[in-house]
């Protein structure tokens, strides 16, 4: 299958999915600063994957596609927090933690095609 647009890649599709959990998950949280960096974490993984796509070179690309991992990762030490902190329960950490994990790996062989 020939990806023609940014829509068409499976993670950005998982990122999407993610960001949308995010923000259900924390939407009553008082804890604005929190809040705000983990759904900021959240939305710069679909956004770098857009962005680089939409450079049209794969150089590019890969270098988003990097950052966007790296969201990956401040997603998981944010979920690390908001459990350490009360904010989820283990279940929804598990949930979120995977489905982030799973938006990395997807990256990481994206990359290695490219």
């Amino acid at each position: 299958m020939r990806i023609e647009r940014f829509e068409d890649i499976l993670s950005w599709q998982k990122a999407k999915e993610l960001t949308l959990e995010v923000y259900k998950t924390f939407e009553k949280s008082n804890d604005f600063g929190f809040k705000s960096q983990i759904e900021r974490a959240s939305v710069s993984i679909m956004n770098n994957i857009a962005e680089g796509f939409e450079r049209k070179s794969n150089k590019e690309f890969k270098q988003f596609l990097f950052i966007a991992k790296g969201s990956c990762g401040e997603v998981r030490s944010m979920l690390h927090l908001a459990m350490d902190l009360n904010k989820i329960d283990k279940q929804k950490f598990d949930e979120l933690y995977n489905l982030s994990l799973e938006i990395s790996k997807l990256l990481s062989g994206l990359i290695k095609t490219l």
